[in-house]
């Protein structure tokens, strides 16, 4: 039977360990737990707030005035693929933990999740905003999606096309209409990794990108990139007291395009060049790391007890544990227009916020 307890603190379930108080909090052990107890909050009116590894969430200091349902149904089922020979499809509960899932996932000879080792949180968050990192996301991979559709009050399966995958975003995102219960992952057996995408892992592993490289020596080399930017959660490392990258990388269109190359010319001098990737429909990537940093937020920024962390410009950091959501954000405004103030590019939040807004 689920546990329900009430005037739980949310800071404690949160990596920056910020949040105040849920009015109920209830977990949900299992996938008939998780859904009786969105189904019984919606039955009564009740706000639900539907809480994974609290590694990608906002929380405001007041808390939340509904129901919290903490996520914490286990279980990974592994078996062939007829559709796809070659491939391996596992399935995961919602409640795994993500970083000892991809882990397993490489002892036991799965590309394709390699290089978002380290990530914290758990799989059910991974493909609501599409969770990616060092040149691979989830939707690759994601093949099905099995979640409580909380408007026709029924569990569904959602394939890929479905699931609407684009750039750090989904069909979950954004909405409360799904509660996610497991994600099937269709992954490759193969010692070998997908292809080396991302330039900054390439250089680690000393090989161009586009090769491949033992799934563990791709796992390792990841690993050593996110602790080198705080983004692996240690307890004895304050940086990483974050939720991660607390801003999107720009897409611009070809105007936004043309207006910053002007802004970087005219602050940084007519030779500067300054991150950009291609992307769909004509538009272009750009570095949210290099326009803060460019704008005059260096690492280490603070304003009273919440900081940029000292490793990377995208992360913000409660230190000490000392600060209040409203300091964050107040720290996230400034960068953000100040980053506007300079090259007229309009950042934008990637953690989730709950009770409060950017």
């Amino acid at each position: 039977m689920a546990v329900l307890c009430e005037h739980v603190n949310l800071a404690g379930y949160t990596t920056l360990r910020l949040g105040g108080p849920a009015r109920r909090f209830v977990e949900a052990a299992t996938e008939d737990e998780l859904v009786a107890a969105v189904r019984k909050a919606d039955d009564t009116g009740e706000d639900v707030l539907v809480l994974g590894g609290g590694s990608n969430l906002v929380v405001a200091d007041e808390g939340f005035a509904g129901t919290v349902v903490h996520v914490a149904g286990r279980g990974v089922v592994r078996r062939g693929d007829p559709d796809r020979p070659g491939k391996v499809l596992v399935t995961a509960q919602a409640g795994e933990e993500w970083e000892p899932f991809v882990a397993r996932c490489v002892a036991d000879g799965l590309a394709g999740v390699e290089c978002l080792s380290g990530i914290p949180g758990l799989v059910g968050a991974t493909p609501i905003q599409n969770v990616g990192a060092y040149g691979q996301d989830v939707s690759e991979t994601v093949v099905r999606v099995r979640a409580y559709d909380r408007e026709a009050r029924e569990v569904v399966a959602l394939d890929h096309a479905d699931c609407g995958f684009t750039y750090r975003n989904s069909v979950f995102k954004g909405t409360d209409r799904y509660v996610v219960l497991d994600v099937t992952f269709a992954l490759e057996e193969t010692e070998e990794s997908r292809p080396v995408a991302y330039a900054e892992l390439a250089r680690t592993l000393g090989v161009e990108r586009g090769a491949t490289v033992p799934l563990d020596a791709a796992r390792k080399a990841v690993l050593e990139l996110r602790r080198g930017k705080g983004m692996v959660l240690d307890p004895a490392d304050p940086d990483t007291r974050s939720a991660g990258s607390f801003f999107t990388n720009p897409v611009l269109d070809a105007g936004q395009l043309a207006d910053l190359e002007r802004r970087v010319a005219e602050r940084l001098g007519p030779d500067t060049a300054f991150p950009r990737y291609p992307e769909t429909g004509g538009c272009t990537k750009t570095s949210a790391a290099w326009l803060i940093d460019k704008a005059g937020f260096a690492k280490g920024h603070a304003l009273g007890p919440v900081r940029i962390s000292t490793k990377h410009t995208l992360a913000l950091t409660n230190p000490d544990g000392a600060g209040s959501t409203a300091d964050l954000l107040a720290l996230a405004r400034r960068v953000r227009d100040g980053v506007r103030e300079a090259f007229g590019v309009e950042l934008v939040n990637e953690p989730v916020m709950i009770g409060v807004r950017l």
